[in-house]
């Protein structure tokens, strides 16, 4: 009977020891996840991008892939920090030069306003880890771009075609001199822009080319030049 109550004895003291191991470890997960603060967001990979960008359901007022990677490398050539887009619809341009700008250190506003295509562009923005880099603005743009502070070095106009001359006016004070301003449908919807292909062509201060970098929409995008 004796060897038995030490027996019994002896397991007490081990479960009471387990217990308390299991109790500290319990209270070090705890602490440790208090103090880790919020959840930081998974990095995209480059090759995720590409897949996302690639089977990307595009509509027809998006941009083509192929108007879409010369966006891209305009911004990156011109090693652009602050960056306006006019037309955001679901977010692939915005994507695809706000990649661009990720690279170069910098920071794009894409304007919508449609609230459907707003919310769309944020997920889609946020799914390619760009929340950071890219800024989706709702409303009318020609409401929202006088609420853009500062100075900005790239613009891409692809909304309303007959009022590409008044979001550009909206904006010319404060594009840098080397500003880089691209407008989209500037062959098919030439007659709708006149007025601002026009002043780009006769004004001593932008230097213009009209360019097609892909044919699947027969069209192509003015690229204009500030020079000062």
């Amino acid at each position: 009977m004796r060897r038995c109550g030490i027996a019994v004895v002896g397991l007490c003291v081990v479960v009471l020891c387990l217990s308390a191991v299991w109790v500290r470890s319990g209270e070090k997960k705890e602490a440790g996840a208090a103090g880790a603060g919020p959840a930081q967001p998974k990095k995209v990979t480059d090759a995720f991008r590409q897949k996302f960008i690639k089977d990307f359901q595009r509509m027809g007022i998006n941009t083509t892939p192929g108007d879409a990677m010369l966006l891209r490398i305009l911004v990156e050539a011109r090693s652009a920090k602050r960056g306006i887009e006019v037309g955001s619809c679901n977010g692939y341009g915005a994507i695809n030069m706000g990649i661009g700008f990720e690279r170069t250190g910098g920071h794009l506003y894409t304007l919508e306003i449609s609230p459907r295509m707003v919310k769309e562009c944020r997920r889609n923005i946020e799914k390619t880890g760009l929340e950071k880099t890219v800024t989706c603005v709702q409303g009318d743009a020609l409401k929202t771009l006088p609420t853009l502070e500062g100075e900005f070095d790239f613009m891409f106009i692809d909304a309303v075609k007959r009022d590409t001359l008044k979001y550009f006016k909206l904006m010319e004070a404060r594009l840098k001199p080397g500003t880089v301003i691209v407008v989209d449908n500037a062959i098919r919807s030439a007659r709708a822009m006149k007025d601002f292909l026009d002043l780009m062509n006769e004004s001593p201060d932008y230097e213009m080319v009209i360019v097609r970098a892909s044919d699947l929409k027969r069209d192509g995008m003015a690229i204009c030049y500030k020079i000062r």
